[in-house]
């Protein structure tokens, strides 16, 4: 794991990435959908960093929110700020989004059975991307796409390069997915359960790969995931979602060895260990994640955790921030906070 101090291209420590109060609403029939809303967080050069939560938490929006991918309609990115460069993504014009994309700022999508057009030739996909960021010429193009899929694993790579997507296995689709993403040397890789429906060798040799290009590299990653074995051995820093917010940040080691949060004590108590004999039923957090529709000033976790008090159910509670780490829960307010919550929404009552 990366502990080195991060700098970016300017030689300053300053983040390369920062993302402060972003909301993004969906409009339903139902009502109006708060997928996102009110996310910070701030990405180092070189630096990985690990978004974790539950399906639905907003793990994924989030990043999409960043490329600014979101259909709209439905969608709408409601309030925020995206700074990249000292530039605000959010309001970027699409010829400056176009130059970003793939170029500066990378995404592995989700599912690489359907990320991959299956009607073109690898090479085409990933000459075409190479051209068009980086002015080279066909031949150019042709031999650095041969590189990079050499780079991530693909045997017989120049022969190989001219096959259609379904001539490739799940995992090599995978891999071709990383070339093209990693194609640009981008500064920021985004990497969205980029080991879905891959068998765990498979699994293990795509992170290989991503934790060693961005190593090399120094490319800053955000890792977006369930999987907390993968947070462990891929991530410096972890953010963990719940209901479209983030409930704690900190360290990977501090949020292994001391979990503030109750969810994030949840979601570790939850996962197998090898070092502990299992005489008792794996533990599960009860109950089951909130709709994000009209959800109420409160805290959405409150329903399922075993310590909510008066004022869970009241407000959503303030984030607290000690020793760099951060946790919004209502345990770690001073009771001063907490008092002052139950007299305003005694009166309103």
């Amino acid at each position: 794991m990366n502990t080195e101090t991060k700098t970016n291209d300017r030689g300053t420590n300053e983040p390369i990435l920062s993302v402060k109060g972003l909301k993004t609403y969906f409009k339903t029939d139902e009502g109006l959908v708060k997928a996102v809303d009110g996310v910070d967080f701030d990405l180092y050069p070189g630096e990985t960093l690990g978004i974790v939560g539950e399906s639905g938490s907003g793990k994924s929006v989030t990043n999409l929110s960043i490329m600014k991918l979101i259909p709209s309609p439905p969608g709408k990115i409601a309030g925020g700020q995206v700074l990249f460069e000292g530039k605000d993504l959010l309001t970027a014009t699409d010829e400056e989004l176009r130059k970003i994309r793939g170029n500066k700022i990378s995404m592995i999508f989700q599912d690489p059975m359907t990320s991959l057009n299956p009607f073109l030739r690898i090479s085409t996909q990933l000459v075409e991307t190479i051209r068009l960021h980086q002015g080279l010429g066909k031949e150019e193009a042709r031999e650095k796409a041969i590189k990079v899929l050499e780079m991530v694993g693909i045997p017989a790579a120049r022969k190989r390069v001219d096959s259609y997507p379904h001539q490739f296995s799940g995992g090599m689709r995978q891999r071709v997915m990383i070339a093209m993403a990693l194609s640009c040397n981008p500064q920021i890789l985004i990497a969205d359960e980029p080991t879905t429906a891959l068998d765990v060798t498979i699994q293990a040799q795509i992170l290989e790969i991503i934790k060693d290009l961005a190593k090399e590299f120094h490319t800053a990653v955000i890792m977006i995931t369930h999987d907390l074995g993968v947070v462990a051995g891929m991530c410096d820093k972890v953010a963990v979602m719940y209901a479209g917010k983030v409930v704690e940040k900190a360290s990977t080691q501090e949020l292994f060895d001391n979990p503030q949060h109750p969810y994030t004590k949840g979601l570790i108590k939850s996962v197998p260990r090898l070092d502990q004999e299992m005489k008792e039923k794996l533990y599960s957090i009860e109950g089951q994640p909130p709709s994000v529709i009209d959800l109420p000033d409160a805290c959405p976790f409150a329903p399922r955790c075993e310590f909510a008090m008066d004022v869970c159910r009241k407000k959503y509670p303030t984030t607290t921030v000690r020793n760099g780490r951060e946790v919004a829960c209502w345990l770690y307010a001073d009771e001063a906070q907490k008092a002052e919550v139950l007299e305003k929404e005694g009166a309103r009552g």
